[in-house]
């Protein structure tokens, strides 16, 4: 018990550090997949990537589980009522939880693991949703053949390493925009040392500073608004913890968003505060925009996606239960659909399902560049 004890450490110190090493996403998972398997062993796991406004799937990864399931998988995911699905625990307390939890132990109560694991041999299933900042980057999911259940200590461990995977899978789409050709376009990234001083910025970030009232040549302070947001962010000591976006109107008149992350480097923990345009950033971003949807309407849509109850999506969005109502409406007009349901289908088939088939690159907002 003491040599697994010392080894889940040692497995954890060990990804941690790579989390910190500004990997790409597959990179990271390539690595980070071995060291976990060691401390929480799995005859099967199931990996995705994913754009936090909506919870869907931008790429999936899979060993011992084969590829034929797939087309299984989304229906049951999208479509069928079953338990312990994606939106129930990105919502779960600790955002992990085993088949095991959510059945009380009777496993056939899973549509899943009736029709699918137990065929293939596989019993217990442990899921984690990788968040931090209240955004989720990533979902794992992992399994054991016959009756052998992961135990408390094995979520645990998940739910320790899982801000800093998450942690992990949103530095390395940050540093994945500073090669971005299209510079009118990109995102802007301005990186700060903890102390708050300048270590550099991207040539779209110099464009957004510029908008944003900053004369580089002219030995400015930098905009308080960017300050602002680093600051929050350098003073937080969870990792898990929610730090505000902040909203901003340029001098050209267009709406910026700017938030920030820790960005574990070569030399130590950078910030990196991330300037975009605030529709990209705010709502679900072009996904719906081909529907001809309006802002509130595309904003319903993605806690729609998140697997938001009417009176959720209300308290969210500051409306009344009836004006939800009234958007989904409208949505469903738009889009040619007659349930949410087949809304969440519609829009991964048209906007996540090609790109993830085709291997696109994920942008710094969590969708497809």
């Amino acid at each position: 018990m003491v040599t697994g004890d010392i080894m889940r450490r040692d497995a954890e110190q060990s990804i941690i550090e790579l989390c910190r090493s500004g990997l790409d996403p597959e990179s990271l998972r390539t690595r980070l997949l071995p060291r976990l398997r060691r401390a929480v062993p799995a005859d099967g796991l199931w990996w995705a990537t994913v754009d936090p406004a909506t919870l869907l799937f931008t790429g999936t990864y899979q060993e011992e589980i084969p590829e034929r399931t797939k087309p299984y998988f989304l229906e049951n995911e999208f479509v069928a009522d079953d338990v312990n699905k994606w939106v129930d625990v990105a919502r779960h307390p600790g955002g992990v939880r085993t088949l095991e939890d959510a059945t009380g132990g009777v496993w056939s109560r899973s549509a899943r693991y009736s029709e699918i694991f137990q065929p293939l041999g596989f019993g217990d299933e442990l899921r984690a949703v990788f968040s931090i900042q209240g955004a989720c980057w990533g979902f794992l999911c992992l399994h054991r053949e016959g009756r052998h259940a992961f135990s408390a200590q094995d979520a645990r461990f998940l739910q320790r390493i899982a801000p800093h995977v998450a942690l992990g899978l949103r530095a390395g789409l940050v540093v994945g925009t500073l090669d971005s050709a299209d510079v009118a376009r990109a995102p802007g990234v301005v990186l700060l040392s903890p102390e708050l001083s300048l270590i550099g910025w991207t040539p779209a970030a110099e464009q957004w500073l510029d908008e944003l009232g900053y004369a580089a040549d002219q030995d400015a302070l930098l905009p308080t608004e960017l300050l602002a947001v680093a600051a929050r962010v350098a003073r937080v000591a969870n990792p898990g913890a929610v730090v505000p976006r902040l909203r901003v109107r340029t001098r050209t008149g267009r709406w910026a968003v700017l938030h920030a992350s820790h960005l574990p480097t070569g030399g130590g923990d950078a910030i990196a505060v991330i300037i975009e345009r605030a529709s990209a950033a705010e709502v679900a971003p072009i996904i719906m925009l081909a529907y001809g949807l309006t802002e509130q309407e595309r904003s319903v849509t993605g806690f729609v996606c998140q697997g938001m109850s009417t009176s959720e999506i209300a308290t969210r969005a500051g409306i009344t239960v009836n004006t939800v109502q009234d958007h989904l409406k409208s949505v469903f007009n738009k889009v040619g659909v007659r349930s949410r349901r087949e809304l969440v289908v519609q829009v991964f088939r048209d906007h996540y399902a090609p790109g993830a088939r085709a291997g696109r690159q994920v942008g710094a907002s969590g969708f497809f560049a």
